[in-house]
């Protein structure tokens, strides 16, 4: 009478590679879109309790933007596990750092489901702070985040 509903298997999953420029993009805006692509629901086939998404690579993530005075105000906090632990680092100390690829990171994590499926999803992630990385085999496909809205970049 209506039309039928498919779930997707995982056995049916066909993973894509996607590789982002993350060079003078919004660190929310470009999140959302990983978090997207990381979950599948920019497929047809997108089935909540399967993790059918796609692998993300993203280069150049020493070179994000952060809009406003996010720079030096926005807080990133840890826990040592000791009485009164609580650590606190500013964005630009770990932009700064060696590290800088954790800012997208936690930004993407922070947006997947929180369990088994989304630690799954959060594994078909890999960020890279420079321009190189060793997935060349998997032929990603680019995706120009810039061009999709104009809010997505900005100048350092």
């Amino acid at each position: 009478m209506y039309g039928n509903t498919t779930s997707t298997k995982p056995a049916d999953v066909e993973k894509k590679w996607v590789l982002i420029d993350a060079e003078g993009l919004v660190v929310g805006r470009l999140a959302t879109i990983i978090a997207m692509h990381l979950r599948g629901k920019t497929k047809p086939s997108f089935t909540p309790h399967v993790d059918d998404g796609d692998n993300v690579i993203v280069i150049n993530a020493e070179k994000i933007v952060l809009t406003g005075r996010k720079r030096e105000q926005k807080m990133y906090y840890h826990h040592t596990g000791f009485i009164g632990g609580i650590k606190e680092r500013s964005a630009s100390f770990i932009l700064e750092g060696r590290f800088p690829e954790r800012i997208v990171e936690k930004a993407v994590e922070r947006m997947l489901p929180r369990g088994v499926l989304g630690r799954q999803q959060f594994s078909n992630l890999r960020v890279y702070k420079g321009a190189e990385h060793p997935h060349a085999a998997q032929s990603p496909v680019t995706l120009d985040v810039k061009s999709l809205n104009p809010k997505n970049a900005r100048s350092a």
